[in-house]
């Protein structure tokens, strides 16, 4: 572990910590979160758990010494690895306000302040993610095409970002939770939540991220659609996407509707809690190229599910989530069987 953070990298939020897992293998962008961990670390103190293989991990704590506190995550059941170092950097946290952020995600002192505050009457909070660039660039045609699923999502109610703040002992309370399913976002929050803790929807809370690559973008396609098994009724909907678009092709006519209406609805996601001013105005055009993608891609997920899950990290994980009448079964029975 990197030696203790200075006093300049101990913030002026005392009663605040910033979490950030991470697994890299290699260190392309090392240098720019380098810069916003220097910057973020004049007002929080940081946490960075560190699952990089191990001469990726010696890198780091070099770089970040006496910057952050640098440490490798603890051992957690399940496949998914983030889980484990989400419940590190919580159970080592020093205060009770934690902020989790994938290392993508990039808060200001606007947004920081924002969530932190939340916090004094919630048990988590789940801000917006919007992805930006520096000015002079032009956001990448991937990412307008995924702005079009956040659209989409806040057209129906809240959009699942890369990052929550939340209370240590609210998730102290679950005893942890399960690290054996694809959609981690949202079994911590469906986990607090069982367990009776409250959560805000700060939907015209904004905090920019990074854009994937081209690479990383095409690798996700799958696995999100996957993500749709811990949400049946999405699952439904989005099943019927491809037999609607064979049918309404025949004649090409028929598409306009459902294009229109994917538009709509996605401009309308747009512009809720202040969206039009981080959202770009065309986002909402590119509506419909989502919808085709996840109609063949919730297909191959269904594949993939039947073969006994999806590939990750070397590894198959069959279950996106857990229900939440079987969370608030496990909970009341104890919590699970092993606290974090």
């Amino acid at each position: 572990m990197s030696g203790a953070p200075s006093a300049a990298a101990r913030g002026d939020s005392p009663h605040s910590e910033y979490v950030l897992p991470l697994r890299w293998t290699s260190d392309e962008g090392l240098d720019e979160l380098t810069d916003y961990l220097r910057r973020l670390a004049t007002r929080i103190p940081v946490t960075v758990v560190d699952g990089s293989p191990e001469l990726v991990f010696a890198r780091h704590a070099a770089r970040w010494r006496g910057l952050v506190r640098h440490l490798p995550p603890e051992p957690w059941p399940g496949r998914n690895g983030k889980v484990a170092g989400v419940l590190t950097g919580v159970l080592l946290a020093r205060a009770e306000r934690v902020v989790l952020a994938d290392d993508d995600v990039r808060y200001d002192d606007e947004s920081l302040d924002a969530v932190l505050r939340l916090l004094d009457s919630a048990d988590i909070v789940r801000p917006q993610n919007y992805f930006s660039v520096p000015p002079g660039q032009t956001l990448p045609w991937h990412a307008r095409h995924d702005t079009a699923r956040s659209l989409l999502n806040r057209a129906f109610g809240s959009d699942y970002p890369g990052t929550f703040a939340i209370r240590r002992s609210a998730l102290f309370a679950t005893g942890g939770y399960d690290g054996d399913v694809l959609f981690e976002n949202l079994e911590l929050l469906r986990t607090v939540r069982a367990a009776g803790g409250r959560e805000v929807r700060a939907d015209g809370v904004y905090v920019r991220r990074l854009p994937p690559t081209v690479r990383h973008f095409a690798g996700q396609r799958v696995r999100q659609a996957y993500d749709d098994f811990a949400q049946p009724v999405r699952l439904a909907v989005e099943l019927g996407l491809l037999p609607l678009l064979i049918w309404a092709a025949r004649r090409p006519l028929r598409l306009l509707p459902v294009a229109g209406a994917a538009v709509t609805l996605a401009e309308a996601g747009r512009r809720r809690a202040g969206g039009a001013n981080v959202f770009p105005a065309t986002a909402a055009l590119w509506a419909p190229a989502w919808l085709l993608e996840r109609a063949v891609a919730v297909w191959v997920a269904l594949g993939w599910r039947l073969r006994g899950g999806v590939p990750y990290a070397g590894s198959r994980v069959l279950r996106a989530g857990t229900p939440m009448r079987e969370l608030r079964r496990r909970l009341s029975h104890g919590g699970a069987d092993d606290g974090p």
